[in-house]
């Protein structure tokens, strides 16, 4: 948008996303993306002096059954656990309810299909405190999981953690199950998108993990230029990274209006266990798969990187976690285990 003062013209340019959900980069400062210290080798597909776009491919083939796999997690209640030694302070403990599933997406001769192929809601109490038992409330139960402290981390930060662990790892679960309600001849076929950084799912074959929220720079000045200027549906090369672990990744621009720097931007990554062909297999893949579910701002306030079956799951699993207010009033009336 241009816009006349009484000195000049001036230009600029307004994200489609939604401020109540923060930017599309999450840093200390929102005007700038910190720098990583990620060891980085951008000369995978395409050596460094020569990086461009890459175009989609046209022959692209897209895979018959798409899996979306996300979570959502929420803090029921924040209770104080007191310890068994009177002269002992009480420990903080986090209810929370969380759960994961899975949106397949198909499509054959008869049309396209998607539905919710696994999902799974669990309850959990986080807390150090060794005489934590789980809780058995009237409107669910929760499991105690007992972490051990850090005087590093603030308690809440850490118990935080912990849960968003247990979080990733049921998010594993109900993918494995979803790929084994699959027929035989489509299991080899098949495409997971994991929603977040691909950080201890990387095992997990066919695999993308689809990063909507930018925390770091992770490429030079240089190379970094070009993901401002990429078009509709083109994608950086391929490039590898990692520090206490890696991985090759790329950036991909999803159709957008608004003409802000890195409106609609994703960075996919796929495993380091693949080979660099693979994992440029992977990254066209991506362009043909990830563009075709992108939202549309008139619908979606997170538009275009909130894909479309990823939202419609997201409020699915936000209806199975339950009604905040009766869990928390029941979890006044229940009883330790």
């Amino acid at each position: 948008m241009t816009l006349t003062t009484g000195r000049a013209a001036m230009s600029y340019s307004v994200e489609a996303w939604d401020p109540s959900y923060g930017t599309t980069f999450a840093t200390g400062e929102e005007d700038a993306l910190s720098g990583s210290k990620a060891e980085l080798d951008p000369e995978i597909e395409i050596p460094a002096s020569e990086w461009r776009a890459v175009p989609p491919r046209k022959e692209q083939s897209h895979p018959p059954t798409v899996l979306f796999v996300d979570g959502v997690r929420r803090i029921d209640s924040r209770i104080w656990i007191r310890a068994t030694e009177p002269d002992e302070d009480a420990a903080l403990g986090l209810c929370a309810s969380y759960a994961s599933g899975v949106v397949v997406c198909q499509h054959h001769e008869r049309g396209n299909s998607a539905r919710i192929g696994a999902s799974q809601v669990r309850r959990g109490l986080f807390t150090t405190a060794v005489e934590a038992r789980d809780i058995a409330a009237p409107a669910g139960n929760y499991q105690a999981y007992i972490t051990d402290a850090d005087p590093a981390m603030p308690l809440p930060v850490l118990l935080s953690a912990e849960l968003q662990q247990h979080l990733a790892k049921l998010e594993i679960s109900v993918a494995v199950a979803a790929r084994d309600q699959l027929e035989p001849s489509q299991q080899d076929e098949d495409l997971l998108v994991i929603d977040g950084p691909l950080r201890g799912r990387q095992h997990l074959p066919r695999t993308i993990g689809y990063i909507k929220t930018h925390h770091s720079r992770y490429l030079p000045d240089e190379l970094n230029q070009l993901v401002g200027r990429l078009e509709p549906g083109h994608r950086t090369p391929v490039f590898s990274m990692g520090t206490n672990w890696e991985r090759y990744s790329w950036y991909l621009r999803l159709p957008f209006r608004e003409g802000a720097p890195w409106a609609g931007i994703v960075r996919v990554e796929c495993s380091a266990d693949l080979t660099a062909e693979d994992a440029v297999k992977l990254a066209y893949l991506s362009q043909s798969v990830l563009v075709r579910y992108a939202s549309s701002e008139i619908k979606d306030p997170r538009a275009p990187q909130n894909l479309y079956p990823i939202a419609g799951l997201e409020r699915e699993l936000r209806r199975r976690l339950g009604n905040p207010q009766i869990l928390h009033r029941s979890l006044r009336s229940g009883r330790a285990g």
